[in-house]
């Protein structure tokens, strides 16, 4: 492992953070390591990055004990401990994946029925089409050819890429938590929480969700287990996977709603946080951007989570197909031919938890300093982090971790669940409810 002499990573990335957040780094033993490694074994330092993610969170919140290494490595690869009246779901959708090109790889995500329909009409492909009609649809094709036919059709689709060392360099020249104070003439909105609650940090925050998949729900999870009122808002017209929402929606209550309507404005009014997980271009279109929402209610922070960063507002994005692009599925490759992956859907979870981080931290601000908040993050600025830190030989599998330990079962909706435990020591989740069961209120 090659690690700077005179600093360790999670040192490193937690002094990234609280400098990015503009707030003192005082904390007691903050880079305290864990009793041994989080086991995600990769070459890239992915059980690094998910230690120091989850404790800048604890940190943030003001819970001393260290996490536990298992479970935050449990809580990473959450889609293998979900069950839904004890059978595991299926995750991942046939038409999600690496696929050969006649020059190189490519990776594909069709998860979401209406991204599969644009990959089979990109390809020529009938309804039905199994995986092997897209793996032929695609073989005959250059992988740029195949991404351009994809993405021309608005399905998702990347080159496998190599790393771009000097790309990433310049990314980790700008904030990994990009954060802008803007203050704009009060309206007589909310402002914040009373009196903190060490057993409910966050009682009284009004949050509304508007994230979808992992990172930003596990954002918003975090703060609806601190105590945050958490409401996530979904648009009638987009289906979600229901094991998707079980996953990460601890503690919060689910709505259908558009939100172009004035009950979303009602909502609006009396909301403390907004948690954006769409692309930018996409927010823009639909006034839901950090700036328009700050112009109706001075005073929110505002958290904004996208695939690519805002300097690519139009492009849609999943953890698997930044790793792809990025160049961490060609340094993870097993064999030095086929791309490879990290042992959990790092960047989202990281990403998740480091938003929720600078949420609790940008709350704090805006009670002492006043003010309308916004921090910024992206998948892609996060693979760059991590693409930064030290690198491992190959590890050893290791052995399969007891998930009994590290897991918890809730009743939802007449169906036993289980999932991955919480991470802050000293909180336990909540069930979630049914995706879409809630009404849109507070």
């Amino acid at each position: 492992m090659n690690e700077p002499a005179n600093h360790c990573p999670v040192a490193a990335l937690l002094d990234r953070v609280w400098a990015d957040l503009g707030i003192d780094a005082g904390f007691a033993d903050a880079d305290a390591p864990p009793r041994h490694p989080v086991p995600l074994p990769s070459r890239l330092a992915t059980g690094e990055l998910a230690w120091a993610s989850v404790r800048a969170a604890c940190l943030a919140s003001g819970i001393g004990t260290l996490p536990d290494p298992d479970r935050v490595a449990v809580a990473y690869r959450s889609d293998r401990a979900l069950t839904v009246e004890g059978a595991s779901p299926d995750v991942w959708s046939p038409y999600s994946g690496f696929f050969r090109a006649s020059d190189g790889w490519i990776r594909t995500h069709g998860n979401y029925p209406h991204h599969a329909t644009r990959l089979h009409a990109a390809l020529d492909l009938s309804p039905g089409a199994d995986a092997d009609d897209v793996r032929k649809a695609i073989l005959p094709l250059s992988a740029a050819e195949a991404v351009d036919r994809i993405t021309a059709e608005r399905g998702l689709a990347v080159r496998v890429q190599q790393e771009n060392p000097e790309h990433d360099a310049k990314l980790r020249a700008t904030p990994l938590l990009q954060v802008e104070r803007i203050d704009l003439p009060s309206r007589g909105g909310r402002h914040g929480a009373g009196t903190r609650d060490d057993r409910a940090p966050l009682a009284g925050v009004r949050v509304l969700d508007l994230t979808r998949v992992i990172a930003g729900p596990v954002c918003t999870r975090t703060l609806a287990l601190l105590g945050a009122d958490v409401l996530r808002i979904d648009p009638p017209h987009l289906v979600e996977p229901e094991w998707q929402h079980l996953d990460t929606g601890h503690g919060k209550r689910s709505a259908l709603l558009d939100a172009r309507t004035d009950r979303f404005e009602e909502l609006l009014t009396s909301a403390d946080v907004v948690v954006l997980g769409y692309r930018p271009e996409a927010l823009d279109r639909l006034g839901l951007s950090a700036a328009a929402l700050l112009e109706r209610q001075p005073g929110l922070v505002v958290a904004q989570l996208s695939a690519w960063g805002i300097e690519e507002p139009s492009r849609a994005g999943f953890d698997s197909l930044v790793q792809a692009e990025a160049g961490i599925a060609m340094t993870e490759t097993l064999d030095g031919d086929r791309p490879g992956v990290l042992p959990a859907q790092a960047l989202d979870h990281s990403a998740g938890y480091l938003l929720a981080t600078a949420v609790i931290s940008l709350l704090e601000r805006r009670r002492r300093e006043g003010g309308g908040w916004v921090v910024r993050t992206s998948l892609r600025r996060i693979a760059a982090e991590l693409l930064g830190m030290p690198r491992f030989s190959r590890p050893e599998a290791g052995q399969e971790l007891d998930l009994t330990a590290h897991t918890s079962a809730f009743e939802v909706a007449g169906q036993t669940v289980v999932t991955a435990s919480s991470v802050l020591p000293g909180f336990e989740f909540a069930a979630p409810h049914r995706w879409g069961s809630d009404q849109p209120r507070w």
